[in-house]
């Protein structure tokens, strides 16, 4: 799978002339060249055909790619330590009584639509825990997206095997000194706009934006387990616990 820039299709061309290339449905491993956007999209196609990823950077950061190298390319899928994610689903109700239901890998977030900051509650089981949040936004991350626009949010790092999301609100107004909170994944977070006619919030899991939204619900898949394979020495969880370090 290429993400379809030049360095990613002369990448595609190379291997398959080495290794070959059959259709992602009758594969064993999908080979994903790119970067970190395309292994989002891989991720999404693993979730229809329950195959694991092999992703090499071709692209521009590769937090969720190996190193690409053309020799050897099956003894090293063969070596490759697995990590698994589970997704994140969202299920989003609009003003005009639609409900749009996606899955995220990195993160589930509302965003405001307009100059006014957003107006929310959240609940966690069903129990109202902040009655009210101004802010622009808020966002519920996964340990393997934590790491993502989480953090740039200053949201916390969660090792790749701990139990928990990360609920994080983006630019928070009131309550000033908010920073968030660590849930267990077994939770169901819900979000009630408030005001959303005057207020309007859109929505977004991964590449699926959904406008003018009055309640999301979000949950953590525990039955779908994707699984990236990564070289000996450079798994996922190793890379999450170099970013707490800052290396």
């Amino acid at each position: 799978m290429s993400s379809g820039t030049p360095e990613a299709d002369t990448a595609l061309r190379v291997l398959t002339d080495r290794y070959g290339c059959v259709a992602p449905e009758k594969a064993d491993v999908l080979v994903a060249l790119g970067g970190d956007g395309l292994m989002l999209q891989a991720l999404h196609k693993a979730m229809e055909l329950r195959k694991p990823i092999y992703g090499m950077n071709r692209g521009t950061v590769g937090f969720l790619m190996n190193e690409y190298a053309v020799d050897d390319l099956i003894g090293r899928i063969a070596a490759a330590k697995p990590s698994i994610v589970h997704p994140l689903v969202m299920s989003a109700e609009t003003v005009d009584g639609s409900i749009v239901t996606a899955r995220a890998i990195n993160e589930v977030a509302l965003w405001r639509q307009s100059y006014q900051a957003a107006k929310m509650r959240v609940s966690v089981d069903g129990k109202e825990r902040l009655d009210e949040l101004v802010a622009d936004g808020m966002m519920i991350a996964t340990p393997a997206g934590s790491t993502a626009y989480n953090l740039s949010a200053n949201g916390p790092i969660l090792p790749l095997d701990a139990p928990l999301m990360a609920l994080t609100p983006i630019s928070a107004f009131r309550p000033r000194r908010w920073r968030g909170a660590l849930l267990p994944d077994r939770a169901k977070v819900t979000i009630d706009v408030l005001e959303a006619e005057k207020r309007p919030v859109a929505s977004t899991a991964d590449q699926v934006e959904v406008k003018n939204v009055i309640r999301m619900t979000v949950w953590m898949d525990h039955q779908m387990g994707l699984v990236l394979l990564h070289d000996p020495g450079h798994s996922l969880d190793e890379r999450i616990l170099r970013e707490q370090f800052g290396y």
